[in-house]
């Protein structure tokens, strides 16, 4: 038997032609994989982007708090907007009471994904105790 970090180098890793993709570097963190292995499993999606969006909220280089999920899955035909919201929650729901802070979620029918395949601009930090600008984003003193 191969030694694990062996095995996890031999094994094929979805590609961006195959509609699977993490961003601009296929290099994955726990978090990260974990919601990928979920949404996989518990959706079986045509098209899934996980996008860690952390660096943008004021975190940490290697933060996993803060991402985007881009699904296209038949699993959404026939469902409001925002029963699949709460599906997709609903199946990461750990990690979201764990260490994932924020969540957006663009959840689609395969359908929906072939006609627009757009993904919209994640919104911009509102601030956090760790931005130093926060006090003048509210209009307050520090």
């Amino acid at each position: 038997m191969l030694p694990s970090r062996l095995l996890r180098q031999a094994l094929p890793r979805p590609s961006p032609s195959c509609g699977y993709s993490s961003g601009p570097a296929m290099e994955e963190k726990p978090v990260e994989s974990s919601i990928r292995a979920k949404l996989l499993q518990a959706l079986q999606p045509v098209h899934l982007e996980v996008h860690n969006e952390s660096s943008m909220h004021g975190r940490a280089p290697g933060s996993e708090t803060h991402f985007k999920v881009v699904i296209a899955s038949q699993r959404f035909a026939g469902l409001p907007l925002l029963q699949r919201h709460r599906l997709v929650n609903e199946i990461l729901q750990l990690k979201l009471a764990g260490p994932v802070h924020a969540l957006s979620i663009q959840a689609k029918t395969p359908q929906q994904w072939e006609e627009n395949q757009s993904m919209s601009q994640s919104p911009g930090c509102r601030g956090s105790k760790h931005d130093p600008h926060m006090a003048t984003k509210l209009g307050t003193q520090g």
